[in-house]
């Protein structure tokens, strides 16, 4: 079907959502993310949840799947998908599934969309053109990192919510690339739990595997690394990062680590600028940033852990920058990120229904 009676056009002023408040449908509800998405919802005083759906589940309480939220929702999965009724849909997909559901479904014009799959993140290559169907060669998706597309994702209808390991890696190197650092090869290390392999087991995460144990898994050529070096190349043109040959790269090494969420990241930067120089920097690029922080200490997991948090740390070795961060992959890496994209697309507090403690002990 083509679906271009839902095609979006950039508005100054959002839609004020129902009498809860935003009225939100979520779509791929059964998963981790979604079951993360309506806790955070069903806190936020914004917001109405209109409907969460699953065709699995369709008729079953939320409670029964997303064990952590009895007492708390008395919602039930639906296999309708009722866009009249909504301000705003999450697609809570797994990667492919978006533009599969673009071009078979129709979504009203005024809705807006928040998609947490890949597909979307990277740029068109030409002018949108609403005429035809939504594609990821053609579309108005803005890349929703607020620590550099504040202002942008204000003013639009469709967000591609950023990877996981792809914003606690931007996080850490955006500050770098503002002050022309990434003139070499970046080294990057970065571990996370099992939740970021989504709920459906497999080898790799079903328990007897992962306990006490630790892996790498596509190395040099994990999927982030395309949204990554878009961002740092808006920063740094010269020279690109990602390129190839005499061009420097980001040697990206990721691990599955044997804990459930969380991803603690490592970037080692060459660079003959000063630690007080470039720590400065970090704060002063963070100075605005609702969730992302500059700690003058050594940083550790636990301190974002159900947080939407980052956390950034920087210590100089000789001519070595060591860049750490760390983030909850299923909140600022996921569902908490897209929650504070829908604040700012509806004009609300950024920090509404994200005030989260970290589980530190």
């Amino acid at each position: 079907m083509n679906n271009n009676n839902y095609m979006s056009q950039h508005i100054s002023t959002p839609p004020t959502g129902g009498q809860g408040g935003v009225r939100v449908g979520i779509l791929g509800a059964a998963g981790y993310t979604g079951g993360e998405l309506i806790r955070l919802l069903v806190n936020h005083p914004e917001v109405e949840i209109v409907f969460a759906n699953s065709e699995s589940n369709a008729g079953n309480p939320v409670a029964e799947v997303h064990e952590g939220l009895y007492g708390d929702c008395d919602l039930k999965f639906t296999s309708e998908m009722p866009f009249d009724e909504v301000d705003v849909v999450f697609f809570c997909f797994g990667h492919g599934k978006s533009e599969e559901f673009l071009r078979t479904h129709a979504i009203p014009e005024h809705v807006r969309i928040i998609d947490l799959a890949q597909d979307y993140r990277i740029a068109a290559p030409g002018a949108y053109d609403a005429t035809q169907p939504m594609t990821p060669g053609n579309h108005d998706f803005v890349y929703g990192l607020p620590e550099l597309n504040r202002d942008k994702i204000r003013e639009v209808r469709h967000i591609a919510n950023p990877g996981c390991f792809a914003t606690c890696i931007q996080l850490a190197l955006l500050p770098a690339a503002k002050m022309q650092l990434l003139q070499y090869d970046v080294a990057v290390n970065a571990i996370t739990g099992s939740t970021g392999a989504g709920q459906k087991p497999s080898a790799t995460t079903h328990f007897s595997w992962r306990n006490g144990n630790m892996s790498i898994y596509k190395p040099f050529t994990h999927q982030h690394l395309a949204e990554i070096c878009q961002s740092l190349n808006t920063l740094q043109h010269t020279p690109r990062v990602g390129g190839s040959g005499s061009e420097p790269s980001i040697d990206f090494i990721p691990y599955r680590g044997d804990f459930a969420r969380g991803i603690f990241a490592t970037q080692v930067v060459k660079t003959e600028a000063s630690i007080d120089t470039v720590v400065q920097a970090y704060k002063d690029f963070y100075a605005d940033a609702a969730f992302t922080h500059y700690s003058d200490s050594s940083i550790d997991l636990k301190q974002v852990v159900n947080t939407n948090k980052c956390l950034v740390h920087c210590e100089k070795y000789g001519n070595k920058l060591l860049i750490t961060s760390c983030i909850d992959n299923l909140l600022k890496g996921a569902v908490g990120q897209a929650v504070q994209n829908m604040n700012l697309m509806f004009g609300l507090d950024e920090k509404e229904g994200l005030k989260l403690k970290a589980a530190a002990f």
